[in-house]
């Protein structure tokens, strides 16, 4: 019974180092007598016992390897702290196995080498802004190394860029006077606007003030024009009447009985608003002669009283 127990496990050992079932997600590299055989790629397969073995297993999906911090040293001499992570994958399993030894620690420190030297060619600016073309010439440098590793680097991110204490202290420093200067800038740009503006509205003002006045002296000149045209239009119609009435027989007798009447209206006029009487020369001779002729009155009065007095004596 102890001889068929080891007789059953011995065929067991022989059929399992015979048949060699292949993961879908590796490839297995095969060695004869210490000598490299073929890759078997996924499925089933035959090997020989005791000739042939598995020497290297390998993952043919993509993998993500994690580049730890590194301190490393921008153009303008700051001091960074950068970590990412590489993309690859394994393309030719006989040189992932013999090429190199370990291909990930190969591939974790090719990047972290390649990352300070194209840290370096940067200044601390372009390192945040310029990401993508970083990674591009990492994944570009490591790519031209493993080549002969038989793998294939796909990309590689930056995770973290992070300054030291006193380059962020400095730098809140920078922003914070980068925005005072932004306001500062802001609130002369809206000074300026606003006394622009302000200008520009009293100019304006000033303008329409001065339109309105033109405007005004404008109307004013038409309506003087106008009024001057129809007055002298008015007088020349009545300087034909009068020429026309005074052709008439009569004439020159009613013009001076109208230029008379008139005379006495202003002359009345000017003796009731005036403190002193004012007579003209030609009044003053009219006066004398009412006088004269008001003394001639009460002398013939006189004369027919004493004379009807005389008749009633005689009677």
């Amino acid at each position: 019974m102890f001889v068929f127990t080891l007789f059953v496990l011995f065929i067991f050992f022989i059929l399992y180092k015979l048949l060699l079932i292949v993961p879908m997600r590796e490839v297995n590299v095969i060695e004869r007598l210490g000598k490299f055989r073929a890759v078997l790629q996924p499925g089933f397969h035959f090997l020989i016992p005791f000739f042939d073995r598995v020497a290297y297993k390998h993952e043919i999906r993509e993998q993500v390897l994690d580049v730890p911090p590194q301190s490393c040293i921008s153009k303008d001499n700051t001091q960074l702290e950068v970590d990412g992570l590489v993309y690859l994958k394994v393309m030719d399993g006989k040189l992932a196995s013999y090429g190199i030894e370990n291909y990930r620690l190969a591939a974790v420190n090719l990047a972290q080498t390649t990352m300070r030297s194209e840290i370096g060619k940067l200044n601390l600016s372009q390192t945040f802004s310029e990401r993508d073309s970083l990674n591009e010439s990492i994944v570009r440098e490591i790519d031209k190394a493993s080549d002969s590793w038989g793998i294939k680097v796909l990309r590689y991110e930056i995770k973290n860029i992070t300054p030291s204490r006193h380059v962020i202290h400095t730098l809140e420093k920078q922003m914070e006077a980068e925005r005072s200067k932004r306001a500062e800038i802001t609130l002369a740009n809206a000074e300026k606007a606003a006394m622009i503006n302000l200008s520009e509205g009293e100019r304006q003002e000033a303008i329409n003030v001065s339109e309105g006045q033109k405007q005004k002296r404008i109307n004013e000149a038409k309506g003087t024009a106008y009024e001057i045209s129809i007055v002298a239009k008015a007088k020349a119609e009545g300087m034909e009447m009068l020429s026309t009435a005074l052709a008439v027989n009569g004439g020159h007798d009613a013009m001076n009985m109208q230029l008379k009447e008139q005379f006495i209206g202003q002359l009345g006029k000017i003796l009731e608003e005036a403190d002193v009487s004012v007579v003209p020369a030609e009044m003053a001779k009219l006066e004398g002669f009412f006088e004269g002729m008001e003394q001639v009155t009460h002398a013939v009065s006189a004369s027919s009283a004493k004379t009807n007095t005389v008749k009633g004596v005689r009677s």
